[in-house]
């Protein structure tokens, strides 16, 4: 499978992003400020899947800031693996 090969998955809220959490890859999830019940509130993790860290909306349709600390922590993740 794909996602066994990746080094991190970064996805909204899909199947990809449960698949990959069962898988335990890390994976980044993007959220919507009102997710899916099984996202939690205000939390960065997921007791499901204790790979995923999530990046959620402050605001309703609110996807720059969301993005720029996705971007942030990718340059981070990508610093640390060299």
């Amino acid at each position: 499978m794909l996602i066994s090969q990746l080094d991190l998955v970064i996805s909204v809220d899909t199947s990809v992003a449960h698949l990959a959490g069962a898988m335990g890859k890390p994976a980044w999830i993007l959220l919507t400020h009102a997710p899916d019940w099984r996202w939690l509130l205000d939390r960065d993790d997921s007791p499901w899947y204790p790979s995923a860290r999530l990046f959620r909306q402050r605001e309703t349709r609110e996807w720059a800031s969301v993005i720029t600390r996705v971007r942030d922590t990718l340059l981070q993740f990508t610093e640390n693996d060299r």
